[in-house]
């Protein structure tokens, strides 16, 4: 028999309940579940989870779903893991100041030896709690403005599904929302094996994320600002992206010198003229991919580039993926 590895799961009002049980059921299935559908090997259990809150007193979540902890932070046992699920949480917020007696005790943990690991937005949390203080870190892609905003010693990247704060991997976040199956994965296959880590992922049907985030998020968002001139370039740019030219004739028709236009335009939105119409004619061939039969080439032509090769490169660079890998991934759900 293995030694058990202990593990404490932290929840809080904000956790998402589908990410809090499904990190208690995948991660109590490794040793078992395989082995008991297959009677290839006896069942072991490797892990001991509890869920450990502020306090031992039962309480809600996210979308109203019970949650009755094991333990309260004042009187956990020692553990090899904590985790810190998703949280319901708007980027729009700001989660400073929040749960100080958890920041101690994530902080008292850590010093103590326990390994670390968020899942999307819980890492808030081990932001919040100063761990992350001159790290990367990854979350989902819509918490990059949140931690820009308030967390500017962290070096936040929304490409990744996974990234190690620390060169032991002793601090551990995972992207968005689904991303706890990766982490899930990573945990079973660090503390049980590899090939255990294999046969969860087969018993749950979980697919590793190797793609990342970037294939998932919207490349045009629009940002809050005040600047007009820049405001009406965004709308004309959304009507007009695919006319060959478009920049020029938007720098000619503005009534603003161009450098001046280009100075503001990145100013008020964070990204180049060029760099904004390149995304909106990627986000459209997106949805061309997604929706429609239209072959690579054709779809090319469409939003605006008669240089196919040159449209390939372009979407691969700002996706991660090629248009026909692209499509492979979401054309069945859009489809559905």
């Amino acid at each position: 028999m293995k030694k058990l590895t202990e593990v404490l799961i932290l929840a809080v009002p904000e956790t998402a309940g589908s990410a809090l049980y499904g990190m208690v059921d995948v991660l109590a299935a490794a040793g078992n579940l395989w082995q008991t559908l297959t009677e290839d090997a006896e069942p072991e259990r490797l892990f001991r989870l509890r869920i450990v809150s502020s306090s031992d007193r039962p309480f809600v979540c996210g979308n109203g779903i019970p949650v009755t902890p094991d333990c309260s932070i004042h009187s956990a046992p020692r553990a090899d893991i904590v985790i810190l699920p998703e949280l319901w949480f708007e980027p729009q917020q700001s989660f400073q100041g929040l749960y100080p007696e958890i920041m101690l005790w994530l902080r008292e943990r850590h010093r103590a030896g326990s390994a670390i690991y968020s899942a999307c937005s819980g890492a808030l949390m081990l932001a919040e709690s100063g761990l992350l203080n001159g790290c990367r870190a990854t979350s989902h892609w819509g918490y990059q403005g949140l931690f820009q905003r308030d967390y500017p010693q962290i070096e936040f990247m929304p490409e990744p599904n996974l990234v190690f704060a620390d060169p032991a991997g002793r601090i551990v976040t995972a992207g968005g929302t689904t991303s706890w199956h990766d982490l899930a994965l990573h945990i079973i296959a660090r503390y049980a094996s590899p090939g255990e880590a294999l046969r969860i992922a087969k018993v749950y049907l979980l697919k590793w994320h190797g793609e990342g985030q970037i294939p998932f998020a919207p490349l045009v968002k629009r940002q809050p600002h005040a600047d007009s001139v820049v405001r009406r370039a965004e709308d004309w740019l959304g009507e007009h992206y695919r006319e060959e030219g478009a920049i020029a004739t938007l720098v000619r028709d503005s009534g603003v010198a161009e450098r001046t236009l280009k100075r503001r335009f990145r100013n008020a939105t964070g990204s180049s003229l060029i760099e904004y119409l390149q995304n909106l004619r990627v986000e459209a061939a997106k949805r061309l991919l997604e929706q429609t039969r239209l072959a690579i080439d054709e779809i090319s032509v469409d939003v605006g580039y008669e240089d196919a090769s040159f449209f390939r490169r372009l979407f691969k660079r700002t996706t991660g993926l090629a248009p026909s890998e692209y499509r492979r991934m979401f054309q069945p759900v859009a489809m559905a």
